[in-house]
């Protein structure tokens, strides 16, 4: 395990050997928590005490919750693009299954300086509106909370903060040309 993440795992009382974590592939493959580095942009887990841990330099990390007190679970989500297009975040809702959800959308690229072109701006347009899109920039952030609400999430919480405007507290693929470093979301069942 790399030196970042057991410093990262210490700083909050984990476990490093409990740590899991996908390889990101930039789709919406959803996963039960059961190793490191299975393909796929999102994790889920019902165990607790089992961290889950998402990388992002630019796509929005989100953390889902089940909060059926009796039965909690939590899934860490990879959020770009093509897996927000492509269902992860239904995914993630249903692997939690039909209960009160809860979801935090952490930092990511801001409608600010997120340019797309059409093949990308076309299909946000017909799935979340016409205001999703403005010239070439993406809301990332309000089409994910779209498709959060689409699930029967009721609490979304937004933090709307721009990795590439930010250089002083995050990495950005964007802004950085692809050599970067990225955030890391760690999320668990207590």
């Amino acid at each position: 395990m790399g030196e970042n993440r057991l410093r990262f795992c210490t700083e909050l009382g984990t476990d490093p050997e409990e740590l899991r974590y996908g390889r990101q592939m930039h789709g919406p493959v959803v996963r039960r928590a059961e190793g490191r580095g299975e393909p796929g942009d999102g994790l889920w887990t019902d165990a607790r005490e089992e961290p889950l841990l998402v990388f992002t330099a630019d796509c929005l990390p989100v953390a889902l919750a089940r909060t059926d007190g009796e039965q909690p679970a939590i899934a860490a989500l990879h959020v770009g693009w093509r897996g927000l297009l492509g269902g992860i975040v239904q995914g993630a809702a249903a692997a939690l299954g039909p209960a009160p959800l809860a979801a935090v959308i952490g930092p990511g690229i801001g409608p600010c300086c997120y340019e797309v072109d059409d093949d990308v701006a076309q299909p946000f347009r017909e799935r979340f509106g016409d205001g999703i899109v403005s010239g070439r920039h993406l809301d990332l952030w309000s089409a994910a909370e779209q498709a959060l609400r689409a699930v029967g999430v009721t609490t979304v919480f937004r933090f709307d903060l721009c990795t590439a405007c930010n250089s002083e507290l995050f990495f950005s693929h964007r802004r950085d040309g692809g050599r970067t470093g990225r955030q890391g979301l760690i999320a668990y069942v207590t």
